[in-house]
């Protein structure tokens, strides 16, 4: 197995954001046209429905994550070998 569980855990973060960052503008809808009067600004949503999307983006991510160790286990995108002796000593 080329991938650890550290790895593993930040593919699937890293997927997570962009997939996060994908959904949210889904759906949004401004404010009407009159000045908001609860102290919100003009260009902020009504109802953002952040719960339905960070549920959206986690099961989304979940597909894209096991696609990208699909890749990589199946040998499309080769994994180099790190050898520990010839990395450079700190």
């Amino acid at each position: 197995m080329p991938l650890g569980p550290f790895t593993l855990v930040a593919i699937y973060l890293t997927a997570w954001w962009i997939v996060l960052f994908m959904i949210l503008p889904i759906g949004m809808n401004s404010q009407v046209d009159e000045p908001p009067t609860d102290g919100s600004q003009w260009g902020a949503p009504k109802n953002p429905n952040l719960k339905k999307k960070f549920i959206t983006t986690t099961w989304v991510s979940a597909i894209v994550w096991a696609v990208i160790v699909g890749v990589i286990w199946a040998g499309i995108i080769p994994v180099p070998e790190i050898d520990p002796a010839r990395l450079p000593a700190l």
